[in-house]
């Protein structure tokens, strides 16, 4: 059939086929293959399709609602803000607004868009802008053996009501060589409320992250009930053991190599460290004071008083998949003053300070103190490749032919092995064979 026949009978059968009831449906769609050739779901497509001979009405297309002007704004909070995912962009707009007026010129308008961008309409718009870094490197724990059967294993999920019960952490600024000693950042991170408080120690001593985690708990805004940690030796030690027995605190292990039991805290290493601090080598006591004058100051006020996070509610299994339901985007501080249990005092100098303090300011604070921090890295690059060794000369082979020659096996003048080897293997090959 000619391709103009073959459109001259779709023409005739299409409303015969929109009319016809399911199982007529099925007789057509065989008769209009048997008589056209045309593969079933092609002819499926067609017969589906607009009448044929009347062409589709065009496609709308709706202009952008939000002007550029709006999507570099919001850009350059994205920016401050640390690059946050986009509901917790959404929910800290509100919070930042008041200092973004001034320092933007925002109209009543521009700032009404600004509000009512959704959080997919944020992933479009700064899709341009945004730059993924993918770079894993493992970690330095090793499993420690000191007074293992003391402290409890914590296998179950955290359901916890009130704030005080961490997990803690170290993250190593090695660089590229784990040789020697450099600095660790020790990160505790709040499961009820996230706080997060996080001290630079030099090495993995135990005296060290002991005294830094009596310096974390006094800044929390609430008392410190438990604490979690993995299986590395500057943790599970004597020295924290008696600590934690003395002042009541709970302490408990995950499992050897099991990184899933430290979830918080290790999604907190790379918001909160890694982020920023990259992986670049910090080895010296300057390095250190620098990296705890930027934790116990702006860091700190600016991730827990400025910026949203969301917590898992629960998980409901769809089939063979698990959806995971949050909860609204939070500060730490918003969740520390809807708790009894947090420090009256502390929670309102907190508050406070967040009603005073610029966070485009606190930003551009902490990226001047960045900047000074690595200049204080130790940039150690990877040991050159060995050079070849030179070829041999001609009084060098001749003596090797003649020593070849003396021991009795036969070697070839161009070979270029080394003369040790070859007296070592004429050595093996005199011995005799034990009996």
């Amino acid at each position: 059939m000619s391709r103009q026949g073959k459109w001259e009978y779709l023409k005739a059968i299409h409303p015969r086929y929109r009319e016809a009831a399911r199982a007529e449906k099925g007789r057509i769609l065989d008769e209009f293959c048997q008589v056209t050739g045309c593969h079933r779901k092609s002819a499926l497509r067609l017969l589906n399709g607009p009448p044929p001979g009347r062409r589709p009405p065009p496609r709308r297309h709706r202009g952008p609602r939000y002007g550029p002007r709006v999507i570099q704004v919001l850009a350059a909070i994205w920016r401050a803000a640390g690059y946050p995912w986009s509901v917790r962009l959404q929910a800290l707009l509100p919070l930042w607004l008041p200092w973004a007026r001034t320092r933007f010129r925002l109209t009543p308008p521009l700032e009404q868009q600004l509000l009512a961008l959704s959080p997919r309409q944020m992933d479009r718009r700064l899709q341009p802008y945004k730059r993924q870094l993918k770079k894993r490197l493992y970690g330095r724990t090793k499993p420690g053996t000191l007074l293992k059967h003391h402290i409890p294993l914590r296998t179950d999920r955290w359901d916890v009501t009130v704030p005080g019960f961490t997990e803690i952490d170290l993250v190593a600024h090695s660089g590229d060589s784990g040789a020697g000693e450099f600095v660790h950042s020790l990160n505790q991170t709040d499961i009820h409320t996230t706080w997060v408080e996080t001290r630079a120690v030099l090495g993995r001593g135990q005296a060290g992250v002991q005294q830094a985690l009596a310096e974390m708990r006094r800044a929390l805004p609430f008392a410190l009930r438990g604490i979690d940690s993995d299986n590395g030796s500057e943790f599970i030690n004597t020295h924290l053991y008696r600590y934690c027995q003395v002042e009541g605190i709970q302490f408990t292990r995950g499992r050897p190599y099991k990184k899933d039991d430290n979830a918080h805290v290790e999604q907190k290493n790379w918001t909160h460290v890694r982020k920023l601090l990259g992986y670049v080598r910090y080895e010296s006591p300057e390095a250190r004071e620098a990296m705890n004058d930027l934790y116990r100051h702006e860091l700190r006020l600016f991730q827990n008083l400025f910026l949203p996070s969301v917590k898992l509610v629960q998980k409901v299994r769809v089939g063979s998949r698990v959806r995971r339901v949050y909860d609204q985007p939070q500060t730490p501080l918003e969740r520390v003053l809807a708790c009894p249990e947090a420090d009256p005092m502390k929670a309102a100098h907190l508050k406070a300070l967040r009603d005073r303090l610029d966070p485009f300011a606190l930003a551009e604070v902490i990226d001047q103190k960045l900047t000074c921090l690595y200049a204080l890295a130790c940039h150690r690059r990877m040991p050159e490749p060995k050079p070849a060794p030179p070829a041999l000369t001609a009084a060098e082979r001749q003596t090797i032919q003649a020593l070849s020659e003396s021991f009795g096996i036969p070697v070839s003048v161009g070979t270029e092995r080394n003369l040790s080897k070859r007296r070592v293997t004429s050595q093996m090959a005199r011995r005799s064979p034990r009996k």
